[in-house]
This record gives C-alpha cells, structure tokens and sequence, in this order.
C-alpha cells in the first residue's frame, strides 16, 4: 500500500508556480492577482479563505479578500461580482460557497465572468471540461487527476467508481476520469444515494472516488485487493480527545481499508491540500491569459 501523499505534491505544485511567476515578473509581466470575496464566518469557509491567502503568498501571487456580513443583500453581492469582472487588474476570483440562504449561489456563479472563474464552476467552463475544450476545471477534480498524473496511476481501460453525484466533485470527476485522455480513458461508474447494488458495484472498481460527504461509509467488505482509492470526504467528527473537539474523516474507514489498496489518500493531507492549490494553478493559468485571450 502506497499512501498519495497530497500535502508533498501541493507544496511541489506551488514551488513550480512560484518559479514561474518569478520569471513573469522579472520579464517585466504581470503578477497574477486572485481576489476572494467571503460572506459571513462559517468556520470552514474562514480556513479555506486563510489557506487560500496563504497558497497565493507562497505562490508570488497578489491576493485581495473581500469580507462581507451574512445580512449583505443579493443585489450588493453582485454589483461587487460585476465589479470584479471589470477590474483589469483582478485576473480571477472566487466567492466562496456556501452562501446565505437569501442568496442564490447559482445566480453568483453565472453572474461571474467565466474567463475570471478560476473555481471552474460556470456552466460555461463546466461545459467546455464535459466536451474535452481548454477551460478552468474546477479545483478538487483537478487536484484529484493531478494526483493521479504525479503517482503514475494507471487509468486507462480501468473501472473507476465515483461515489456522489455533486456539480463541485462527482458530475465533473466523471467527465474528466472518461475524457480521451491520460489521466483519464477508464469505464466510470456513477454511483448515489439512489443507486441498487452500490457495494456491489464498488467491489468491482480498479479505482474508487468517494465524495459522499458520509464518515467511514466504505468499509473493507467493498473493495477488493489492489484498488486505487481517493477519499475525498472531510466531515468533522466529535472528538473529545483532541483541542479542536473534533476530528476531520473521510468517507472510506481507511484502518481497516488501506490494508487492501494499492494507493490510497489519506484524510487530512490528501485531496484537500491539492484543491487550493489547483485554484492556483487556474490563476496562473488567468494571469497568463492562456485559456481565454
């Protein structure tokens, strides 16, 4: 069993940037500017934006956070989104999500200019990942595909699971695991909530991608020897041993599972180190204006 380690790979990615930018800038360029704008202070979303700030430092990136109440209106949220799109400086940005319940995130997102969407979530970016056209992918399938580059993970003609069925991980992790392409050309399963024979389904996968959002739900009874597993699933357990009072967990028991992996990423340290920093590689790609002239 090898374990993926994604907090080694995401500080490579992000030296590599770093080099990059630096050569920009001494070449007299442009350094690459990712704006964020936060509502409200949702704990996960505080440590997201501060990791986010601190990935851009790392990176040579400039980086501007926008902070607003959990009361800000939809309207002022989207005057500041149109603003944004206008700003020739602003080269991406982000609203982070969730957002208020009066506000609709799909509005948001389609409101954002999608050659500013480094998120990857516009359906227009969404719809140019799905047909294989150059576009921002969005950030934890690409941590995900990159992870798999970087180990060498065979995945052509290989079955590949995904457990989830979400706009942000599952539908796109589809799209990009089929694509005629390395990491990529592997028969996909979708499998969700609704799904007959799930466990089934999952004993027969080379490669298992759980993004359920449910601790501990794949066990060793549902995977055989050999697979390939990314468990992208970060749900805080209580935990009255530790400071926090909580304990991060994946969607996959990993104890009695990694026993039978080939690979396997654990949780923290896997997938999650991998999303931020493929929203930095998507700002590169911006600042660059490689995508979209």
């Amino acid at each position: 069993m090898q374990l993926i380690d994604g907090k080694m790979i995401s500080e490579q990615v992000k030296q590599e940037i770093a080099v990059e930018v630096a050569e920009i800038v001494a070449k007299g360029g442009k350094r690459p500017h990712l704006a964020a704008i936060l509502v409200g202070h949702d704990g996960g979303s505080e440590t997201y934006v501060a990791a986010k700030v601190k990935a851009c430092e790392v990176c040579g990136f400039k980086s501007s956070l926008i902070r607003y109440e959990a009361d800000v209106t939809e309207e002022e949220l989207l005057a500041k989104v149109r603003e944004l799109n206008d700003d020739p400086d602003v080269d991406g940005f982000i609203v982070q999500l969730p957002l208020p319940k009066h506000i609709s995130e799909q509005k948001v997102i389609e409101t954002i200019d999608y050659r500013k969407d480094v998120d990857g979530f516009h359906p227009i970016n969404v719809g140019r990942m799905s047909i294989g056209l150059p576009c921002y992918v969005s950030a934890t399938p690409n941590g995900i595909i990159e992870l798999l580059r970087r180990y060498n993970i065979e995945t052509k003609g290989k079955k590949c699971v995904i457990l989830g069925r979400s706009n942000i991980v599952g539908k796109p992790m589809a799209s990009l695991m089929m694509q005629k392409r390395y990491p990529g050309d592997s028969t996909v399963t979708v499998c969700h909530s609704h799904s007959a024979d799930l466990k089934e389904e999952c004993r027969k996968a080379d490669i298992i991608i759980a993004a359920l959002g449910q601790p501990n739900f794949v066990t060793a009874d549902m995977v055989k020897d050999g697979v390939v597993i990314i468990d992208v699933g970060t749900t805080r357990v209580p935990d009255a041993t530790r400071k926090s009072g909580f304990k991060l967990t994946g969607d996959v028991k990993f104890d009695e599972v990694a026993e039978k992996c080939s690979f396997i990423t654990p949780v923290p340290g896997g997938v999650g180190p991998m999303t931020i920093v493929s929203l930095m590689k998507n700002t590169l790609l911006a600042g660059k204006k490689e995508i979209y002239k």
